[in-house]
């Protein structure tokens, strides 16, 4: 097996859901080596943070800054190669330019950056660096979602003319009704956060969903935005129209206030022959729908799955697989690209599906801004 890979971590301590769900994830195929990092703004808790989860603290860094400095000085063979960057929105702009510029590759925590202006930088950035560089879209590391790309691609559904993408999550509910709360929740802050909470931490997943499923880019949109109260600057539910096409017309439904809901993630993509629908609290089923037949269940792992499907199943059929499985596949597939190996496109979100996101993320803004009205999606 080739040499481990030498990872860094950019925040993601203590009990940070991100940070567990991509340490994890870089451990499950044996791929990577945490061999340094900035767990948290603190020092001491770092180094804490280090030896709890059993992590070397020789390389463990006051702040980002010595991180770079520090690691430049060791032989290239032992320098970190590649930083997962698990910090606040606000940081993924600077950490990203800098870790670029010195020859890092770069796994990247959503959004991208906080401005389409800083993401079109980045991307300057890495077109002269010539490094590898991911989004962590973790949903499309599912193998049923792969599946579903794949099925669309070889023209199962025909003509698309509808997609449908829904995610409702209601975390915020508890929060957002208390003034003193809200004031203190770093997503609802715009100086962290960038200029969207919903539609920046959940929507922008939605739609990278229907990108990355149907291989159609989104034209033009319309969007109505729920702030709630006066004094609350980010949005915390959101509905966008969307136009990918003459005939192809599409949906967005976001929310971080539907009262009981968990992580409903859904897409579906309707097209003349067929429909196909998944669901992300239920993600090894692919629903396929096709009057007059009966509606059909694909499931991970067996044979009639596409190549890129099989590639993301790590079990037997009828061994549940999730979200740890689903951010392992993209980290397996940034590991193939950094070592120069032949990869699949469809393995991991690049630098393009971060420039797309925020492109998204900023024109839902500016059509709630302007009175709801059609924004063209130019790149």
């Amino acid at each position: 097996m080739p040499k481990k890979i030498r990872l860094g971590i950019l925040g993601g301590g203590g009990d940070s859901l991100i940070g567990v769900l991509h340490r994890v994830a870089s451990f499950i195929n044996d791929n990577y080596e945490i061999v340094g990092a900035v767990f948290n703004p603190n020092f001491e808790d770092s180094l804490d943070f280090a030896k709890e989860i059993d992590i070397p603290t020789n390389r463990i860094y006051k702040d980002f800054d010595t991180l770079i400095e520090e690691e430049l000085k060791l032989p290239e063979e032992e320098r970190i190669q590649v930083c997962s960057i698990l910090t606040p929105n606000f940081l993924h702009f600077p950490m990203a330019k800098k870790l670029l510029e010195n020859g890092f590759h770069v796994i990247c925590e959503k959004p991208m950056t906080t401005t389409y202006e800083e993401a079109k930088i980045l991307q300057e950035t890495l077109a002269k660096a010539g490094t590898v560089f991911a989004v962590t879209h973790t949903y499309t590391g599912y193998p049923m979602v792969r599946q579903m790309r794949e099925m669309i691609k070889e023209g199962v559904l025909g003509k698309i003319h509808k997609v449908d993408a829904q995610y409702y999550q209601g975390w915020i509910n508890p929060i957002i009704h208390d003034k003193e709360k809200r004031s203190t929740v770093w997503r609802l802050d715009p100086k962290k956060a960038g200029i969207s909470s919903c539609m920046g931490d959940i929507g922008v997943h939605a739609f990278n969903m229907i990108e990355y499923t149907t291989g159609l880019q989104v034209k033009s949109l319309l969007c109505d935005f729920n702030y709630l109260y006066a004094d609350n600057q980010m949005d915390v539910d959101g509905t966008v129209l969307l136009r990918m096409g003459e005939h192809v017309k599409g949906l967005v439904r976001a929310s971080q206030v539907a009262t009981g809901e968990e992580n409903n993630l859904t897409i579906a993509i309707y097209g003349e022959k067929g429909g196909l629908r998944w669901e992300q609290e239920n993600p090894n089923y692919l629903y396929k729908l096709n009057d007059p037949e009966p509606l059909q269940v694909l499931k991970p792992g067996h044979a009639y799955n596409s190549e890129l499907s099989l590639d993301g199943t790590k079990l037997p059929p009828g061994h549940p697989e999730g979200i740890f499985d689903a951010m392992a596949n993209i980290y397996l597939g940034v590991a193939r690209a950094i070592r120069g190996e032949k990869y699949n496109s469809g393995e991991f979100p690049t630098m393009t599906d971060g420039v797309r996101g925020l492109n998204f993320i900023e024109n839902t803004v500016a059509s709630h801004k302007q009175g709801n009205v059609w924004v063209d999606m130019v790149d």
